[in-house]
């Protein structure tokens, strides 16, 4: 195919795009969950940053423990601070995160022994430093402990409580616009007149998957092909989004004038048009400014895939992310042909099963790329690339965990 090119050409253009973030916002910590971290967190101080018991039982010294028995000289309750030292043939009952004693290097539990008035007697020993927490045990004064980029998640929560910080500095979320085109295609809520309109769900399942992935979306709905409305889409959109993505008017109908726009009336530059993959072969990726413009084929199932391909790794990009698409291997439990030389991706199911991930393609469809039910249930997308040899039952396969 003329001008297309491959899909390892198309990611190696993708990959060398350079974005910068796009600033950074403080949160409190708990709205910054799947947030992008802007700074490296570094405690600033050990924890503990005193010897702490780790359950409740009697501080002692350890070589203590082959007298048998100590006289209980004091209780030591969390949250308070005993004066009183832990001597040969002494202990101290103290409680769990109880700053362990001046004296004592270790915890016997409550269960190893027997008390009697105010003496315990020991049943069962432990080895020294039993039940006590280091100072630095969890971190140390100093320590990297999150690192500039990770998502947030509820440990990093907890950890940036644990050091007092309750604002966090992360990226700002990228902008995108999403509009699906086509005179034929009906939004959610307009009445059908004719057989020959069409339910769209693109622009909605694109809008899905951004706003999955950490971007603010845009929603543009649904334009007519009609070269002035399509014009007005771009011009707007481009005014306060980052990226503009649409569905449909990128093929080589008479009516599909996305790309013709894109080219000619925006004068963007195009980084590609065209890749040999099925589904999404006739995407345009262009670049206006210091935005980009992506034209996805309108076909439900193709915008849906070259969406993750393509759209999901900018915006990481933009967030300031480590992220990528989840690739994994499997084992496909039945043969499997493929035609062609393009890099296909199909629905399949992924399962775990026998200590390793497996795929089938039990009540997936064949046929055009508009069949977006395929991705119902536990899908993935199986990987081949353009040289694959037809897969056999039991072979080793590459597939995008979704």
């Amino acid at each position: 195919m003329k001008n297309f090119i491959s899909y390892d050409e198309s990611l190696n253009i993708l990959k060398n795009i350079d974005i910068a973030p796009l600033g950074t916002q403080k949160l409190f910590i708990t709205q910054a969950l799947n947030r992008v971290l802007a700074c490296d967190i570094i405690a600033d101080h050990n924890l503990p940053e005193h010897p702490t018991s780790a359950m409740d039982g009697y501080a002692i010294k350890y070589e203590d423990q082959e007298l048998k028995q100590l006289k209980i000289i004091d209780k030591n309750p969390a949250g308070s601070v005993t004066q009183s030292c832990v001597d040969t043939t002494t202990c101290i009952k103290t409680f769990t995160g109880s700053l362990m004693p001046n004296g004592s290097d270790t915890l016997i539990p409550i269960e190893n022994v027997t008390v009697q008035d105010d003496t315990i007697i020991i049943n069962e020993s432990v080895p020294k430093g039993f039940a006590t927490r280091q100072i630095g045990e969890s971190y140390k004064k100093g320590d990297i402990l999150i690192k500039k980029g990770t998502i947030i998640d509820f440990a990093q929560i907890g950890v940036m409580a644990s050091l007092n910080i309750a604002q966090v500095e992360v990226y700002t979320k990228p902008n995108i616009a999403i509009a699906s085109t086509g005179s034929e295609i009906l939004d959610i809520g307009q009445e059908q007149t004719n057989d020959a309109q069409i339910r769209s769900s693109n622009h909605l399942t694109l809008e899905a998957i951004a706003t999955k992935y950490g971007a603010n979306v845009n929603q543009m709905g649904v334009v007519k092909d009609d070269k002035q409305s399509i014009t007005n889409l771009f011009q707007n959109a481009l005014l306060h989004n980052d990226i503009v993505v649409t569905t449909g008017g990128v093929s080589v109908g008479d009516y599909d004038y996305v790309k013709d726009i894109i080219k000619d009336t925006l004068k963007a530059e195009v980084l590609f048009q065209g890749v040999l993959i099925k589904p999404g072969q006739h995407i345009l990726f262009a670049k206006k400014d210091n935005k980009y413009i992506v034209g996805l084929p309108g076909f439900a199932y193709s915008s849906t895939v070259t969406f993750l391909l393509y759209i999901v790794p900018l915006i990481f990009k933009y967030k300031g992310s480590n992220e990528q698409l989840e690739i994994i291997d499997a084992i496909i439990n039945q043969d499997f042909n493929k035609k062609g030389n393009k890099t296909v991706f199909t629905a399949c199911n992924l399962y775990y099963e026998n200590s390793s991930y497996k795929i089938d393609f039990k009540n997936k469809k064949q046929g055009t790329s508009a069949i977006l039910t395929n991705l119902l249930g536990d899908a993935a997308l199986l990987i081949q690339n353009s040289d694959s040899k037809p897969l056999k039952k039991g072979d080793s396969v590459k597939v995008i965990k979704l």
